[in-house]
């Protein structure tokens, strides 16, 4: 019985620690993405009071995921969000928006301004 309660303690810290993780994937986007210039990672790092090499892990996943996130090594390096104000319109099915909001729900929906902007908006386009 003790083994199974250390399980779900230990499932509990994991899936706690995957939300915290995304929620500060999705900040990290709309930070790099609201700056004019490359944000050191290290600037990163104190912004959300976690290593560097952490930082590096999530814009590396972000990368593989298809954002569009330029890293430039060295002193004056840092990460950027590529083209970030030139997106054009998205077209998405029923089921695209279902899985997004239920993303956005799990992660939880206020969790930023554009979580809760995005929730909004798939909810009243359904409604019609």
């Amino acid at each position: 019985m003790a083994e199974a309660t250390a399980r779900r303690a230990a499932a509990s810290r994991d899936n706690h620690l995957t939300l915290r993780r995304v929620e500060r994937q999705q900040r990290i986007i709309e930070l790099l993405a609201a700056a004019r210039t490359r944000v050191p990672l290290r600037r990163l790092a104190e912004e959300f009071g976690v290593a560097e090499r952490t930082i590096a892990r999530d814009l590396q996943r972000l990368r593989h995921s298809g954002v569009p996130i330029e890293v430039t090594p060295g002193r004056h390096g840092g990460a950027t969000v590529i083209s970030a104000h030139t997106i054009p319109p998205v077209t998405l099915d029923f089921s695209e928006v279902a899985a997004v909001m239920a993303s956005l729900a799990a992660l939880g929906p206020s969790v930023t301004p554009s979580a809760t902007s995005a929730m909004s908006k798939f909810a009243r386009v359904l409604r019609h």
